[in-house]
């Protein structure tokens, strides 16, 4: 079904828009990648970090104003946005910054989404907004955030919550809502054991997207009210929504076309499984993710390694990569890439083969290696004659593997100790 009531004209709403952007979670079900970072800080599709995708969503569609919430293991993270994202401009007002837990408010660092905020009303308060927009820094999708926020106005809610329908044996990782004809939010369970499924669609079922639209008065109503009340969670999923649906105007804006009624493309890549399976999904031929697109072009911090180079063309030592992105500063060097996804400044030495896998930056694969279905994370040295993937017995003992079979590599594993001291 499609929103009944019409879109409004938002003008110059964004520029009186705020985006806070959650980015301090543990991320622990990506299990080692999340060891020594946090999760939006996680390299994806070869040259980006995942919390690009969220940034450039909100550069693109002309918000500039831009605090970015950390907690967790979060200076790469920082780092990066430090390097990567000054391109706005101060004298117009416009920012994109990253914001330490300090505990302005309690003694306590972040207990849930909505605690993250509430410990930050001041930067509320001192910005003034009319609307405020929690975003969530870990998902990949490309979105123009400015026809939810024409939803938001023209259904004059208090809050707008981005929605998008998944397979209903994946609900119970989301909150999970019901709707009405013009998409006001009647319902709403956070990862409930038995999720409701959509009218019509007994296999699907209404999933938060961790996108919200609060004007910024009703949302500083509901983070003092929460503060006080010692049995919440402060979670915007588990506690603020289910308490307003009743007395305000909350509604749902699906994340979908609306001509042909198929959801956007929208990765929640929180496990082993799925951030390996995304990255395959941007090798295909035409991927639903279109990092070409320079219409909506994903920014990251800028990387000035050399081209890509593939070397030695004889019979059983040939550097080429088929069916696989590439990144700059590689050098395939005598070995064979198939189906992979190699990111910037990878080595791999002769008569290697990589295949199935998922190389993260700075790895070196040494002389006559084979890996298959990995993940290989930051600056591994894979050491000549490594064999990864093939002996499912031999990897569990070295490594980790996923429950769809997907090797995971870091240094450690490795006796590379690179980010401990002895």
């Amino acid at each position: 079904m499609r929103p009944s009531i019409p879109y409004c004209n938002i003008g110059d709403d964004v520029k009186n828009t705020l985006a806070l952007v959650l980015a301090g979670g543990r991320g622990t079900r990506l299990k080692e990648l999340t060891q020594w970072r946090v999760k939006p800080a996680v390299p994806f599709g070869g040259k980006f970090r995942i919390i690009d995708f969220v940034l450039s969503n909100c550069v693109n569609s002309d918000i500039r104003k831009i605090g970015i919430l950390t907690q967790y293991k979060s200076q790469s993270l920082i780092r990066h946005v430090m390097r990567g994202w000054e391109l706005l401009r101060s004298e117009l007002d416009e920012f994109i910054e990253c914001v330490p837990a300090q505990k302005r408010m309690s003694e306590n660092w972040y207990t849930g989404t909505a605690d993250a905020v509430y410990e930050n009303i001041d930067l509320i308060r001192f910005y003034s907004p009319e609307y405020v927009m929690i975003l969530a820094g870990d998902h990949i999708y490309k979105m123009d955030y400015r026809h939810m926020l024409a939803f938001h106005k023209g259904s004059k809610a208090d809050l707008t919550v981005g929605c998008i329908d998944v397979p209903l044996e994946e609900a119970s990782r989301f909150g999970v809502m019901r709707v009405n004809e013009q998409y006001r939010i009647t319902g709403f369970h956070e990862k409930p054991d038995q999720p409701v499924p959509m009218p019509g669609r007994e296999n699907r079922a209404l999933a938060s997207m961790g996108i919200y639209i609060f004007n910024t008065s009703f949302l500083l109503e509901r983070l003092l009210e929460d503060a006080k009340n010692e049995e919440s969670s402060h979670d915007f999923g588990k506690d603020i929504i289910p308490s307003v649906i009743d007395s305000n105007r909350i509604y749902a804006f699906p994340f979908i076309d609306f001509d042909t009624h198929h959801p956007f493309y929208w990765r929640d890549v929180g496990t082993v499984d799925s951030y390996w399976e995304a990255s395959m999904e941007l090798i295909g031929v035409s991927p639903e993710l279109n990092l070409y697109d320079m219409d909506w072009p994903i920014r990251t911090s800028p990387h000035y390694y050399p081209s890509a180079k593939f070397v030695f063309n004889d019979d059983g030592r040939r550097g080429l990569a088929v069916d696989s992105i590439v990144s700059e500063g590689c050098i395939v060097s005598g070995a064979e890439v198939q189906h992979s996804l190699l990111s910037t400044n990878v080595r791999i030495e002769e008569y290697s083969l990589v295949k199935n896998s998922v190389i993260l930056p700075n790895v070196i694969i040494g002389q006559q290696c084979r890996i298959v279905n990995a993940i290989i994370d930051k600056e591994c040295v894979i050491p000549e004659g490594t064999v990864i993937g093939e002996d499912p017995k031999e990897d569990r003992r070295r490594f980790d593997v996923s429950d769809g079979g997907i090797v995971l590599v870091e240094p450690e594993m490795l006796g590379q100790n690179i980010h401990q001291i002895e």
